[in-house]
């Protein structure tokens, strides 16, 4: 009767990160957080993507889709409607199909009297003269961040639930008997 609760604690974490492997292996749909810095403009988006969809290329890319992005302290939200190759970008490339490694994606300021394209290519951000092409005002650096898949989220909630109504009940115990 001792090893009960280690008994259902190590057959939960089996079930829970079972289930985490399964689901990992045939989703198709990747999500990603990215941060833009730079000494003049910062900001945050999201972007997802298909990798079932990854091109045949030497480069193998597929199409951005759910982009979202804003600059601090910015309202004006921008997705990939805003890229100015839409339909056929924003793209995200990748290293055989299985490494990521970053999102093409071309906008220009909402403000129609800026006169000032965004580049993000990888991990390079650049900010561009639209009225002088291939002429950068500033660059700087992108971050990516893979958001983990709702079942993995469940998996570890389920484990560490478990965990803790184990501990919780090994607390009161040792309280009873005392």
């Amino acid at each position: 009767m001792k090893f009960i609760p280690q008994i259902v604690l190590a057959g939960s974490l089996a079930l829970g990160l079972a289930s985490v492997d399964i689901k990992s292996v045939s989703a198709a749909i990747i999500n990603y957080a990215f941060t833009v810095d730079s000494p003049t403009k910062k900001g945050q988006g999201f972007f997802s993507f298909d990798d079932s969809s990854f091109s045949n290329d030497s480069i193998p890319e597929a199409i951005a889709t759910s982009v979202s992005f804003k600059f601090d302290s910015e309202s004006t939200i921008y997705t990939e409607e805003n890229d100015i190759n839409y339909p056929d970008f924003p793209i995200v490339y990748s290293i055989n199909q299985t490494s990521f490694v970053g999102l093409e994606y071309t906008f220009n300021d909402i403000n129609p009297e800026s006169f000032i394209t965004y580049e993000i290519v990888g991990n390079n951000f650049t900010v561009l003269s639209s009225t002088s092409p291939n002429t950068e005002l500033f660059s700087g650096q992108v971050s990516y961040q893979k958001v983990p898949e709702p079942t993995t989220l469940g998996g570890v909630l389920l484990v560490c639930g478990v965990v803790g109504i184990f501990k919780l009940k090994g607390t009161s115990i040792k309280k009873v008997k005392a």
